[in-house]
């Protein structure tokens, strides 16, 4: 099969141009180079021993309870042909929470794209040839790498799902990051009769990484990925979170032109918007995003009330309705993680940068409740 979708893609017309060479490139080189990027993005699923994996991960794994909801949508998009999931990343639980998802629910198993970051060692055999995840340059500029790429995935999408995640990587902020088109323009360029995007979003009471990625702010610099395995491994201790994966409506693609800058660039602004709505609104948000130095716990309550209710007449995806046992609630999370410290005196900052990071999770909603309606889709 994979060397079928080699011949495929070399016979494609949008990289067979790339391999004739040019002044600074002799054929043989050209050939050679877009060769050397299949072989790179080549990948083998061995389902079987992918589900295996749950196992050696329970002690991570035991630590987020899995919530599931809409998989009407992703069943229904499923029975129609072929799926691309797209949701946000807020950390490398994604992978495992949301696939796992997919499983339970007894849904086909797509092929992840990831950052080549993630295909080092061990750790990239075992990507290549049990899960099935495809290496992204997430920066590359070679235009015979990004055509090798967009033909691969189409012929991919052929006979596999893909899910991936559009923001480039991790949110080191905590807010929902602008999307990158590179991925959602290849999938474009598939057989787009019988495929369809299904947003997903994924939301956690408390990230895992949230001191880690909250520090950074900004991604300066590529990090090993075993050094991320093991600061995750630190702050797994004494952690637990309710992990929520929400789906949305299936959005065909049969109507969408790949060669279209305004299609790409509108479809992507629609998905953004999806994934933005489908994102739980959970009490650790509520309250960060409402805390104020100095005001008592009464106002606090007041505050978080307010602003629930400008997320309900926008239709957010709301978990805690109730002002009262939302701050409560999230006041206790962000009090066992570090965040908050609470006494007969009220509540106080003990970590301001990380409750910055959760209160930036829902930005994209408030800042919604404020503007007019996002166009709907086609």
């Amino acid at each position: 099969m994979q060397d079928e979708i080699t011949q495929a893609v070399l016979a494609r017309d949008d990289v067979a141009k790339y391999l004739r060479g040019d002044d600074d490139e002799s054929k043989l080189q050209a050939r050679e180079r877009i060769q050397g990027y299949l072989d790179e993005l080549r990948t083998t699923q061995r389902y079987k021993m992918y589900r295996a994996l749950r196992h050696p991960l329970y002690p991570i794994l035991r630590k987020v309870e899995r919530r599931p909801e809409h998989l009407e949508h992703p069943r229904r998009a499923s029975a129609a042909g072929r799926v691309i999931y797209i949701s946000n990343h807020r950390s490398h639980l994604d992978y495992l929470v949301e696939l796992l998802v997919l499983d339970e629910a007894k849904l086909r198993p797509p092929i992840i794209a990831a950052g080549i970051n993630l295909f080092g060692g061990a750790l990239g055999l075992l990507h290549r040839h049990v899960t099935g995840a495809i290496p992204i340059r997430r920066d590359a500029k070679d235009p015979a790498y990004l055509a090798t790429l967009k033909a691969y995935i189409a012929e991919l999408l052929k006979t596999h799902d893909l899910f991936f995640y559009p923001e480039g990587g991790r949110s080191y902020s905590g807010e929902l990051k602008s999307l990158k088109t590179g991925l959602l323009q290849a999938s474009l360029h598939a057989d787009r009769q019988h495929l369809s995007f299904v947003p997903c979003a994924v939301s956690y009471d408390l990230v895992l990484e949230d001191r880690i990625l909250s520090k950074q702010g900004t991604k300066r610099r590529q990090r090993p990925f075993s050094r991320e395995v093991a600061e995750m491994a630190s702050a797994a201790v004494g952690f637990a979170s309710r992990g929520f994966v929400t789906f949305g409506e299936p959005i065909p693609l049969s109507d969408w032109d790949p060669d279209s800058r305004r299609d790409v660039v509108q479809l992507t602004h629609i998905v953004r918007d999806r994934i933005g709505r489908l994102m739980k609104v959970l009490p650790t948000a509520l309250v960060a995003q409402s805390f104020r130095p100095g005001q008592s716990r009464d106002d606090l309550v007041e505050r978080v009330g307010r602003l629930l209710e400008a997320l309900e007449a926008l239709g957010a995806n709301i978990d805690e309705r109730n002002p009262v046992a939302a701050t409560d609630c999230g006041i206790d999370q962000l009090v066992s993680r570090g965040v908050l410290a609470a006494d007969r005196r009220g509540v106080r900052v003990r970590d301001r940068i990380v409750l910055k990071y959760y209160a930036r999770t829902i930005d994209h909603l408030v800042a919604a409740s404020k503007a007019d309606p996002a166009p709907a889709a086609r």
